[in-house]
């Protein structure tokens, strides 16, 4: 992610060194089961396409509702493959919001379609159905690109509205792709992330709620008939026998390592989103006094894979809050239509809520090894730093 993170500062506390991330804490818990899981590929030698990761997409379908998963080398391999699958290309537009981590903005651009931004919800930070309607005719009035794909984001773990985005996409005929890049363990109604959508890509980056030992993803898929198809495309695009190449392709495949890391972070990842819940429960009590935190759809569960919080004066609450001791992350300093690479896609007239977002938010530590006390001092931190 884009950021101007402090995930390096554990400053000593009164209540010990508070981390952003405890990547530590968690590998103390599940070491002894990791490093069986580790030898056990030494001892196999599969270490592309082992049993491991079979065992994982098994898990992993089942888990969420899936009808399959596939698991890929990274959570941007996750989203370029089943656009490539799509057939999305040259000439087509793919709607995406401008709040988000550059990958979801990169993706399109490497099948060679072009992104269109669209603004935030104030109050969910994720995209607004109805400016996504306003981009929508706009696009179709210029006539100078096919609306093809619209790739909502869950941003900070919260899902996107998908009641909305699959009725326009239907509406429309636009492939309705979700990024759940973030958001592994959040629900709609009685759905998980991976069954919000007909196609989700979810990242395993060390630092997410459920996270490898480097870089891995995956794609969840209402239709069976999806997970060949993605399998080849993620193995040079080859056919089953991995002999002839059938489509194009690329080399996004998932190591043995890094299934075997997620299959023992999965058997504790219920224990950890519970107590995330906690946390995020005192965070929004205390801390909706002195800030806006990130609101939920009605019927919308957060994996609070980050713990965002909307504040006017930010950079002087963040310096202040790092000062006691507490690190905080910035999600996202610069919106994408702000970046260089994207710049020849911004909006006439800018996107008004997410440029306004960028300027407040900032993020706080969410893992499940803080103490209450921890919780408690953090609290305290904000409150003094906002008053």
């Amino acid at each position: 992610m884009n950021s101007v993170a402090n995930l390096a500062l554990a400053a000593e506390t009164q209540f010990g060194n508070i981390a952003f991330i405890d990547l530590q804490a968690q590998q103390r818990r599940i070491r002894p089961a990791v490093e069986r899981r580790l030898q056990a590929v030494l001892d196999h030698g599969r270490y592309i396409a082992g049993p491991e990761i079979t065992e994982l997409e098994e898990k992993l379908a089942e888990r969420t509702g899936a009808k399959a998963a596939i698991a890929c080398a990274s959570g941007t391999a996750a989203l370029i493959i089943p656009l490539l699958a799509q057939g999305v290309g040259a000439g087509d537009a793919v709607f995406v919001p401008a709040f988000t981590y550059n990958a979801t903005a990169n993706a399109v651009l490497l099948t060679g379609a072009t992104p269109v931004f669209v603004d935030i919800d104030p109050a969910t930070f994720n995209m607004d159905p109805e400016h996504l309607e306003r981009c929508l005719a706009d696009v179709r009035s210029a006539g100078k690109l096919n609306p093809r794909a619209v790739i909502p984001v869950d941003l900070f773990g919260s899902p996107a509205d998908y009641r909305a985005f699959t009725k326009i996409a239907s509406q429309e005929n636009l492939f309705l792709f979700s990024d759940g890049a973030q958001s592994f363990g959040g629900q709609l109604g009685n759905r998980w992330v991976g069954d919000l959508a007909p196609a989700t890509a979810t990242s395993f980056f060390p630092g997410k709620a459920l996270g490898a030992y480097g870089d891995a993803g995956a794609i969840f898929t209402r239709d069976a008939a999806d997970a060949e198809q993605w399998a080849s495309i993620r193995w040079h695009g080859t056919d089953a026998q991995r002999k002839d190449s059938v489509r194009v392709g690329f080399n996004g495949r998932m190591d043995s390592f890094q299934a075997a890391v997620l299959l023992e972070k999965m058997a504790i990842f219920d224990d950890e989103l519970e107590t995330r819940h906690n946390i995020a429960a005192i965070y929004n009590e205390r801390l909706g006094r002195v800030g806006r935190p990130q609101k939920h759809l009605n019927g919308a569960s957060s994996s609070y894979g980050y713990y965002a919080l909307c504040v006017e004066n930010r950079d002087e609450v963040v310096a202040a809050v790092n000062s006691m001791g507490v690190p905080t992350a910035i999600y996202y300093t610069t919106p994408l239509h702000k970046m260089p690479a994207f710049s020849d896609f911004a909006p006439d007239g800018g996107l008004q809520q997410t440029e306004r977002a960028a300027s407040e938010i900032f993020s706080l530590p969410m893992h499940p090894y803080l103490t209450p006390k921890q919780v408690d001092f953090i609290c305290d931190a904000v409150e003094s730093a906002v008053s």
